[in-house]
């Protein structure tokens, strides 16, 4: 397996696991067992890529099995959800820091093909994420639909921290953070 960031010539494939496990699109089958939320275009993918260097990607030979994305609040502040986000920040105290869009970033979506669940892809693929971000921000930031709790389970074992949990167009979600410079718990990279 081999974890890098992603290029332009990555998006259709990127896409593609996006298509296959987003909550429009996704199986019933597969629905238990996570999905993703938020609708990535080909041009917000490329903006991601080039602005921020925030999509890592797992790759076993050539295929995209995973995605993580990370990325600035001024990336994310296209939409509502992150916009509610970040106007928040200023009422949360994480790692005794009040938070804002200096020292933190938003984590996620992260997308994980169904065969590699289970595996060192999430542990890894996290690390790599938090590797790329430690150098700009101290702290992670991301949230979770309280209904997918596969997502949240598996992020716990990563050692992300409740922050709070909030509402937003009808949903509940949790809000969860982590100390970018810490290791992640299960990943296999070498430092």
């Amino acid at each position: 397996m081999h974890y890098r960031n992603a290029k332009l010539e990555d998006i259709p494939l990127v896409a593609a696991l996006q298509e296959k496990y987003h909550v429009s699109t996704i199986s019933d089958e597969d629905r238990p067992d996570g999905f993703v939320t938020t609708l990535f275009t080909d041009e917000q993918f490329a903006r991601l890529i080039e602005e921020e260097d925030g999509l890592a990607i797992a790759a076993d030979g050539e295929r995209i099995v995973a995605y993580a994305m990370a990325a600035s609040w001024q990336y994310w502040s296209q939409w509502p959800l992150f916009q509610y986000m970040i106007a928040d920040l200023p009422n949360t105290v994480y790692l005794g820091q009040r938070l804002s869009t200096e020292n933190s970033y938003q984590y996620g979506p992260i997308c994980i093909h169904r065969d590699y669940r289970g595996t060192k892809v999430l542990p890894n693929l996290f690390e790599f994420s938090l590797r790329q971000m430690a150098p700009r921000y101290p702290i992670l930031i991301t949230f979770i639909n309280r209904i997918n709790t596969r997502s949240y389970k598996a992020h716990k074992k990563l050692g992300l921290e409740v922050i709070k949990t909030f509402e937003f167009n009808n949903n509940q979600y949790y809000e969860l953070g982590c100390d970018t410079s810490r290791i992640t718990p299960g990943q296999t990279l070498t430092r």
